[in-house]
């Protein structure tokens, strides 16, 4: 075959339907740009991912949802008082679901009496056969509770039910997992010289122990997110409680935010329980969870 009939065949080839000439090959032309190229139309291949709105399963997971407030109320021989906290507990505007858990600790002056008759689909009334302790009380009210937070309320009219919001807020906008109610950066009336000395001297020493900064470590309102309690073994069975989960909270890192709650404290006069060799037995309590391995 001549040079002239190979050149008229490639040229005939080059004209056919859908074949280019290598010497007219030109870039495709309106590229999109890679940062707006969409999915091929009809493939049925979805789209890439785009990785930095994916959200790992443990942190949706981990999120707190808290939808109901567990109220504990330890009661021993408190018929006087026991109506009105209910009423106060009660009266309180809340942003959550309420649940009340009353421990009867063994009453023996007609408690009882009053709390069946308070007893509804709000209040829950729990009853030990003898008198056990506060913290076996408590113990029975954590056991029983449903909430997601757990908050601690005595029936002797001591704490007013009215700063709870106080409580809540730090908990609800995620600051704290713990919360205790001080009683001496809030509103008070005058306690008396020995309790007065002697609530300070145990806070110093869980501050000292426990490198915390804490103002008051015996205060009754202690609210905990119940992921909190989970973890811990509630043992004491009186007033060593309060020291007890301090402590223990403490050991096992977590930080404890304090609010200021006003207190209208009793004299032995009038019913209060907590007696010198209570706050003994809360001093070697401090040292004997500090002193231990694990908690």
């Amino acid at each position: 075959m001549s040079a002239r009939d190979v050149n008229a065949r490639v040229k005939h080839n080059g004209t056919r339907k859908g074949a280019v000439a290598p010497a007219e090959t030109a870039a495709p032309a309106e590229t999109a740009a890679p940062a707006e190229t969409a999915a091929p139309a009809e493939t049925g291949v979805p789209a890439p991912a785009v990785a930095a709105r994916v959200v790992p399963a443990e942190s949706v997971a981990a999120a707190p949802v808290f939808r109901t407030l567990s109220v504990i109320v330890p009661v021993y021989n408190e018929r006087n008082t026991v109506a009105e906290i209910l009423r106060r507990i009660r009266a309180v505007d809340l942003p959550l679901q309420l649940e009340v858990v009353v421990v009867d600790d063994g009453s023996t002056d007609g408690t009882d009496k009053v709390l069946s008759a308070l007893q509804d689909s709000t209040v829950r009334v729990v009853t030990h056969k003898d008198n056990r302790g506060k913290g076996a009380a408590v113990r029975t009210g954590v056991a029983t509770a449903r909430g997601e937070l757990v908050l601690i309320q005595d029936a002797d009219l001591e704490y007013d039910p009215d700063d709870w919001p106080r409580l809540l807020d730090p908990v609800l906008k995620g600051k704290a997992e713990v919360v205790y109610g001080s009683r001496f950066t809030g509103e008070r009336r005058a306690m008396r010289p020995t309790q007065w000395l002697g609530n300070r001297l145990l806070t110093l020493t869980a501050n000292v122990l426990y490198r915390s900064t804490l103002s008051d470590m015996e205060t009754c309102y202690k609210l905990f997110d119940r992921r909190v309690l989970d973890g811990i073994t509630i043992e004491s069975d009186g007033f060593d409680f309060e020291p007890e989960i301090t402590a223990k909270v403490l050991r096992r890192g977590h930080r404890i935010y304090e609010v200021p709650v006003s207190y209208t404290g009793r004299d032995p006069s009038e019913g209060t329980k907590f007696a010198w060799r209570d706050g003994v037995h809360a001093l070697t309590t401090l040292v004997r969870y500090r002193l231990v391995r694990r908690v």
